[in-house]
């Protein structure tokens, strides 16, 4: 399976009109992808499509345009993403006591040892034993969330791709014993995994990925120039300046003023069409004639 690329993220503005469509998407296909074990763990499988949907909340919430920032979220979540031959899964310990947390932890101490893929029934059962995330491993404490793959290149993979081959995930700890079948939709999910990459449930359209989105210069017109702001002071912040330095506005002649108020003024009616509201500022004077068009964070 292919990680994700710069180009595949949808910029954090334009992701905002989608979101609730896309998580809606996210959620039903997460729900075919999680495997209770026992009353306490649960496995969620992750592909390029969950760790997609990661991404862009993180982009969202953080309000990260820059390509270097995006591609450093990207690099981040892709070591979820299962390689070839590998099922990747995030296994959540479900607490409700509050109180018992600690405790209920420290009793499942060494699980990261027991935990299998088991493949075929008998003595002909194939068991294929979880690896955990070394750096998540503690030898006195252990944590709630913990990111584990499942090798299944080869005779395994065959099994899992074989229906009439029973699968389940088995938790063989001394204090936590549990198993579940894999099957149905979630078996189907995983064998699409193990083919190359799911369909995607978000693709930018032209012009709105993070990779093209987050370019510093949005257009250049040779005596105009509209940048995205290197500080954000809010959503879609744009600055529109002239090419050529200009300290004072005072100094700009009437044609190039007249010019650079037009992308003020058709900038400005984008964004508050985009966000609601729009706010816009002026360097009237050095170290630069700028104006910066912006629509302040949602509260």
């Amino acid at each position: 399976m292919r990680k994700l690329a710069l180009d595949e993220i949808v910029d954090a503005d334009a992701y905002e009109p989608l979101r609730d469509a896309y998580r809606a998407r996210v959620r039903d296909y997460k729900s075919a992808r999680r495997l209770p074990v026992g009353d306490r763990v649960t496995l969620l499988f992750e592909n390029r499509e969950t760790v997609r949907f990661q991404v862009q909340e993180m982009l969202r919430i953080e309000r990260i345009h820059s390509p270097g920032r995006v591609q450093h979220e990207v690099d981040v979540y892709n070591e979820l993403v299962p390689g070839d031959g590998e099922l990747s899964a995030t296994l959540l310990i479900e607490i409700t006591d509050t109180e018992r947390i600690r405790a209920e932890l420290d009793a499942l101490l060494g699980i990261d040892a027991c935990v299998f893929l088991v493949l075929g029934g008998g003595g002909d059962a194939l068991r294929v034993r979880a690896r955990f995330d070394e750096r998540q491993i503690e030898e006195e404490r252990i944590s709630a969330v913990h990111y584990l793959r499942f090798d299944v290149a080869d005779i395994a993979g065959e099994r899992l791709r074989d229906p009439t081959v029973p699968a389940r995930v088995a938790i063989e700890h001394p204090r936590y014993r549990a198993e579940t079948p894999i099957a149905g939709a979630l078996r189907a999910s995983l064998v699409v995994d193990l083919g190359g990459d799911p369909d995607p449930l978000l693709s930018p359209a032209p012009g709105t990925s993070a990779a093209a989105a987050g370019a510093p210069v949005v257009t250049d017109s040779g005596r105009v120039r509209i940048r995205r702001a290197d500080r954000p002071l809010g959503r879609g912040h744009v600055v529109i300046e002239p090419v050529a330095e200009i300290g004072s506005w005072f100094d700009a002649a009437p044609d190039l003023e007249a010019e650079l108020l037009a992308e003020v003024k058709r900038c400005a009616r984008e964004i508050a069409e985009r966000h609601g509201s729009c706010r816009v500022l002026c360097d009237a004077h050095a170290p630069r004639l700028s104006w910066h068009v912006f629509a302040p964070e949602a509260s």
